[in-house]
């Protein structure tokens, strides 16, 4: 296969990094800055990693992780062509995600995706290179989770995913993650059999398929999720007379009382009669008008006094 190499160092003066979030484009709700820490405070993710199969001619059937503490990671472009760019003393890598022609990326799967520099039609474009090794022919799709520019209309925020096939729809595939100062969004749940509310399934919810919304909810905060032929809401207060704490784990039942903190998962058209469980609080921040603007927890949830359990991980920006 014919090795492509130097042009695409001359791409590395278009990459910078921009800081904060300032228009978002296609996400539910937009991330403003938390202005106080209850605990442990949200932190922007940078990464990218990705995991290449057997026979694949760009990763060469390894797998790597990079970050800003082994790697420099830069990100430029607008939402119609992003940049993302990965370089330490040894290695590079490129990867590039554009939208079809005439239109901007936003968070959703983008499938039968071309080689960006030369899509056709109304194909989006995907071309993931490292090391002088790129694709003639590249068969993929990617799937935005979110995204964001400013004012100028530069990428300020990336999360997304990646399957890349060289020459053929059927080779060897190369994935791979995204990530520019990004903040966990996501829901996450598994369910026992005999779970009435989870029915015994396990779903995972993310920005490209699904939108999220937090508000307040007395002391505490509603949570819902919306996607997949899903719907979600957490309905999740402190014990009396508290306030949350990041990093403590608390005994839950329908609703709050003295010691008790009140948590209630319940899609649909399902729902508990009464409930016990837990919840851990992992991350919370607040604004200073003390509403939460950041959420991350993890639960676990049984109805009416049965063994089995619904449990579920949510991420709101923390």
């Amino acid at each position: 296969m014919p090795r492509r190499t130097g042009w695409r160092r001359a791409l590395t003066g278009l990459f910078a990094g921009f800081a904060g979030l300032a228009t978002t484009i296609g996400l539910t709700t937009a991330l403003a800055a938390p202005a106080s820490a209850a605990g442990a405070a949200p932190v922007a993710v940078t990464k990218y990693s990705y995991t290449s199969e057997a026979g694949d001619y760009i990763g060469g059937g390894v797998s790597a992780s990079f970050t800003p503490r082994n790697a420099t990671v830069t990100a430029g472009g607008t939402a119609e062509y992003v940049r993302f760019r990965v370089s330490t003393d040894t290695t590079w890598w490129d990867v590039e995600l554009a939208a079809p022609t005439g239109e901007k990326l936003h968070p959703g799967v983008y499938r039968n995706a071309e080689r960006a520099s030369f899509r056709t039609g109304r194909s989006p474009g995907l071309d993931v290179s490292g090391d002088g090794r790129g694709c003639n022919e590249l068969y993929g799709q990617f799937s935005v989770h979110q995204i964001a520019t400013d004012d100028s209309g530069a990428i300020t925020l990336l999360d997304a995913s990646y399957t890349q096939h060289c020459e053929s729809a059927d080779a060897p595939a190369l994935k791979g993650t995204v990530k520019y100062q990004a903040y966990p969004l996501s829901y996450a749940y598994t369910s026992d059999s005999g779970d009435y509310v989870g029915q015994g399934a396990a779903q995972t919810h993310t920005g490209s398929t699904s939108t999220f919304g937090l508000s307040d909810y007395g002391d505490g905060v509603q949570y819902s999720v919306s996607g997949k032929r899903e719907y979600w809401t957490a309905l999740i207060t402190p014990p009396d007379g508290e306030q949350f704490t990041a990093g403590t784990t608390y005994r839950t039942e329908g609703s709050h009382g003295p010691g008790v903190a009140g948590l209630d998962i319940f899609g649909n058209g399902r729902s508990c009669g009464q409930n016990e469980g837990e919840l851990t609080v992992t991350k919370i921040e607040r604004g200073d008008d003390g509403a939460v603007r950041a959420f991350a927890a993890t639960y676990v949830q049984r109805c009416d006094g049965g063994t089995a359990a619904m449990r579920g991980t949510i991420h709101y920006y923390a």
